[in-house]
């Protein structure tokens, strides 16, 4: 199966790319080939300062060798021998209006196990229901399409569990699905295939649609302030960044997911009542937004 997830998750790369640039209208992916000390090497592309996105990444990656006795006692498995292909996608629009996403799906193997992981979900700045229902209806119509695979319920929890600060107490965005540890079966493969391919189609949308909404002054002030917590997240928690660093990845590649501008405001509270507030006070609390 790894061949055919290499050759898989290649073609996703390619075809996400393509789409984006034209989402953009004007930027192009800059491509760094790389090769990993111990085993296997990536793609990483990256576009920067373009029209929409002021920075993204879409890396792909198979990796393989042997782990560290430490590192490998923390995954399913045994032995120290594992490989790992995949492709992960982070992008920072411009426009405060833009929500930003990531997208990761992987395929791993450790000594005698295989299993596939990853999901998207959307962190936005300032939510517009239209969107966050259409983001997770697209998803959930993913997991719906393989029953006895994918629980988008179950998907769904699972991410808002993940993708949460808990030093903030807060959760990063608005979710989406997020899974690991699912068995390598004909099935589930199936089912990783048809989500990862269900990307463009949960994202493009919103950010046609908002993409040429003016925006202030102070909402791109907010936007950098909400980057930190993502910067934050990343740093401390991000499953995919400790496991390219403990495999001695790319660090470049690995941290391509960081924002380009961030701003820390000590002490920050948006004044009550306002679309800022409402951010942590609604938008960002778990909802059954795909019922809506």
């Amino acid at each position: 199966m790894h061949a055919e997830a290499v050759a898989f998750f290649r073609g996703l790369q390619d075809r996400v790319c393509t789409e984006l640039e034209r989402v953009d209208g004007g930027g192009r992916f800059r491509e760094d080939t790389w090769d990993r000390p111990g085993g296997g090497g990536g793609r990483t592309r990256v576009l920067a300062d373009a029209g929409v996105f002021e920075k993204g990444g879409v890396n792909f990656s198979e990796v393989f060798g042997e782990l560290t006795p430490e590192f490998a006692k923390q995954m399913p498995g045994d032995g120290l021998t594992f490989t790992a292909t995949g492709v992960s996608l982070v992008l920072h629009p411009r426009s405060p209006h833009v929500p930003t996403v990531h997208m990761n799906f992987r395929y791993l193997t450790h000594g005698s196990q295989a299993w596939f992981g990853g999901g998207a979900d959307l962190t936005p700045y300032y939510p517009v229901r239209e969107d966050v229902v259409h983001f997770h209806r697209a998803w959930k119509a993913a997991c719906d399409r393989h029953p006895g695979v994918a629980d988008y319920a179950v998907m769904k929890h699972t991410c808002d569990e993940y993708f949460f600060l808990k030093h903030r107490n807060e959760p990063r965005g608005v979710g989406g699905i997020f899974f690991d540890h699912l068995p390598a079966t004909g099935a589930s493969w199936d089912f990783v295939r048809d989500a990862a391919d269900s990307f463009l189609a949960s994202y493009v949308p919103i950010a046609e649609r908002r993409k040429g909404a003016v925006w202030t002054a102070e909402e791109r002030a907010f936007q950098e302030y909400r980057r930190g917590r993502y910067v934050e997240f990343n740093l401390v928690y991000d499953r995919g960044t400790t496991f390219g660093l403990k495999t001695d990845g790319r660090t470049e590649s690995i941290l391509m997911s960081l924002p380009p501008v961030v701003r820390y405001v000590y002490d920050y509270r948006p004044a009550p009542g306002s679309r800022e507030a409402a951010l942590t006070d609604h938008w960002l609390k778990p909802q059954d937004w795909a019922g809506m």
